[in-house]
């Protein structure tokens, strides 16, 4: 199948332009039957949709340097190197009309230069899920701050089970900059600048590291932290995942488990949890821009109902729109309510200015912080002398 504007491969029922939209490999049974089932529904293009297995960030970022590549498609950013180089097209004209109604911290990091260059299509969140029963048997409430939760997961750990599962490295691959946000702090703040050069920053990395110390952490379990299986299992009384293993925790254990954000620290913290969403782009050098941002619009703005079926009808996802996650009556009650109000009350994800080359180095810093007991302070120095070189890299772009 050829993409932009080809007439081969039509996979739509409508008349006009062919278009080619672009996913990644959803593992939840029923996504790519759903996505064909919308594009099918559009009378005004042929779209065919295109499976996209193995690394999907990798394949898309090649794509659009040629004349093959996508017209519509699914991207984790748009990176701002994406945006800079015209390879994605302006969508504000698109958004503007709703902007309001997106969780807002989502839509954040696809504004540049107050253009809007993707539409969030769904909201991934995580979450710390804890027994119910666990912690009431040693006497433990629910961790309101990291203090307590340091604590918490040391006296819940017993000879057979840990306190607490933050992933089999300690938390170095997931937890990311949540820390940094539940002391108060930030990435980047919003007039560009490093938000981590804070004595704050400091502190609570090392009570990160304190949990290792204690051994309250459960390290080497049969699957990783995404994974709930540990949890389920008894093998640990909390555990940090995502909201996807929602449905599969409430199967298991029924009422027995809640979920909280990530605690905050000292007097300017605050709760938090990570946010992310896909978003829906269109390709600078489509050439059909104009019949493939008419799409975009109809399946991402226009088209509430396969908005919310794409959220919760295969996986376990937050409407991006926050009307819509207002009337999903999967998550109207319980855990599920709980997750979408730390979502839109709590939520925080990577701004556009935090590089990949800033999130490298920050997590090689926290892994030598977690495991092997690197002197915080000296570490971030490190890293904001990296992140503030690579601002001053893309502010000059």
């Amino acid at each position: 199948m050829t993409a932009c504007g080809s007439n081969t491969g039509r996979g739509g029922s409508g008349s006009g332009p062919a278009l080619a939209q672009w996913y990644h490999q959803y593992g939840e049974p029923g996504t790519q039957q759903a996505v064909k089932r919308y594009a099918a529904a559009y009378k005004k293009a042929h779209v065919t949709v295109q499976w996209r297995p193995g690394d999907y960030d990798r394949q898309t970022a090649a794509a659009l340097l040629t004349d093959s590549g996508p017209d519509v498609f699914e991207v984790n950013g748009p990176l701002l190197d994406q945006i800079q180089s015209g390879q994605v097209a302006d969508l504000t004209d698109l958004v503007a009309p709703v902007k309001d109604d997106f969780n807002q911290a989502v839509l954040a990091p696809k504004i540049w230069q107050d253009k809007i260059w993707g539409i969030p299509q769904a909201v991934d969140t995580q979450l710390l899920y804890y027994r119910k029963s666990l912690l009431k048997d040693a006497g433990v409430q629910p961790p309101q701050s990291v203090d307590a939760l340091v604590d918490a997961a040391k006296k819940l750990t017993t000879g057979k089970v840990k306190g607490l599962f933050l992933g089999n490295d300690g938390g170095v691959g997931v937890l990311g900059g949540t820390p940094l946000f539940a002391a108060g702090l930030s990435l980047i703040t919003e007039d560009g600048k490093a938000g981590f050069d804070d004595p704050a920053a400091a502190r609570v990395l090392a009570k990160i590291r304190q949990l290792y110390v204690d051994k309250s952490l459960l390290l080497g379990a049969p699957t990783d932290w995404s994974d709930p299986a540990a949890f389920v299992q008894g093998l640990t009384a909390m555990q940090w995942s995502g909201l996807w293993a929602l449905p599969q925790i409430a199967k298991a254990l029924g009422d027995d488990f809640g979920v909280l954000p990530f605690p905050k620290d000292g007097a300017g913290g605050k709760p938090t949890v990570p946010v992310g969403a896909y978003a829906s782009a269109v390709s600078g050098r489509s050439k059909q821009t104009a019949a493939a941002k008419e799409f975009a619009k109809w399946l991402w703005i226009d088209r509430t109902d396969f908005q919310q079926d794409f959220a919760l009808s295969y996986g376990f996802h937050i409407p991006a729109r926050i009307s819509l996650a207002k009337k999903a009556e999967r998550l109207q009650q319980g855990p599920a309510a709980d997750a979408v109000r730390f979502a839109t009350e709590h939520g925080y994800a990577e701004p556009l200015l935090w590089t990949s080359a800033d999130r490298n180095a920050y997590q090689d810093a926290l892994s030598r912080i977690i495991k092997d007991g690197a002197n915080p302070e000296t570490e971030l120095r490190a890293v904001l002398r990296k992140v503030d070189a690579e601002l001053q890299r893309v502010k000059k772009k």
